[in-house]
């Protein structure tokens, strides 16, 4: 195992379940039943952040008219919640997570999502017992792209950032861990995959398809 990196630290939506295909989906849905298209170009800017992109008020723009926000919030909310509970842990997830537990690695989870939305997906799948530390946009000023999460977590992980992993899905996430000073693993979803990355350190079709001492392999590989 690499001696230069001691933690890994996950991205949340789109990276351990696919929350992110879900919510577009909806509002997809939604934009076409008033005759409109809700677009990757618009879309792409609400990934792995919070506030970068806003379907309400782009929808009242493109039909010239405005719509119930509060209605519509609530029935996002609540089809989110009801698509997501059947999603499954995204492949290899759970045997990296282990396999990196069995390495010593301390883990943390940096989602720019709130806790309580978080806390319950992890509880579900029975993930809590591999993370010594969960950041949310509940604990920071500024979510990703700028570094405050990442560098939370390395705080709460008692570890350098320079000593940290990042796991994720969209460019957002990346630029995040890059102004971070860690590595990153870049692991596109289908949301995502068409996206240009900045620059990660390594990318996978799938956490399924390397093994986590692989990886540290591979990364490693990076300082030399």
């Amino acid at each position: 195992m690499p001696l230069s990196i001691s933690s890994v630290i996950f991205d949340f939506d789109g990276l351990i379940i696919d929350s992110e295909t879900p919510l577009f989906d909806i509002w997809a849905s939604i934009y076409a039943r008033h005759g409109a298209t809700l677009a990757m170009d618009h879309w792409q800017h609400a990934l792995g952040t919070q506030g970068g992109f806003d379907p309400f008020e782009h929808l009242s723009t493109t039909l010239a008219k405005t719509v119930d926000r509060e209605t519509l919030a609530a029935f996002v909310r609540d089809e989110h919640w009801r698509l997501c509970g059947d999603q499954p842990l995204l492949p290899g997830v759970r045997e990296r997570l282990g396999e990196a537990r069995a390495l010593s690695l301390r883990l943390a989870v940096a989602s720019s999502s709130p806790s309580a939305w978080v806390q319950p997906w992890l509880e579900r799948h029975d993930l809590i017992p591999f993370f010594d530390a969960v950041c949310t946009r509940d604990d920071v000023e500024r979510v990703k792209p700028a570094p405050d999460l990442f560098l939370l977590a390395a705080e709460r992980l008692r570890v350098e950032p320079a000593a940290c992993v990042v796991f994720e899905d969209s460019p957002n996430g990346l630029h995040a861990a890059h102004a971070a000073g860690m590595k990153s693993v870049a692991i596109p979803n289908g949301l995502t995959r068409g996206l240009p990355m900045p620059a990660p350190h390594l990318v996978l079709d799938s956490m399924a398809d390397m093994t986590m001492a692989d990886i540290l392999a591979r990364l490693d590989q990076v300082d030399r």
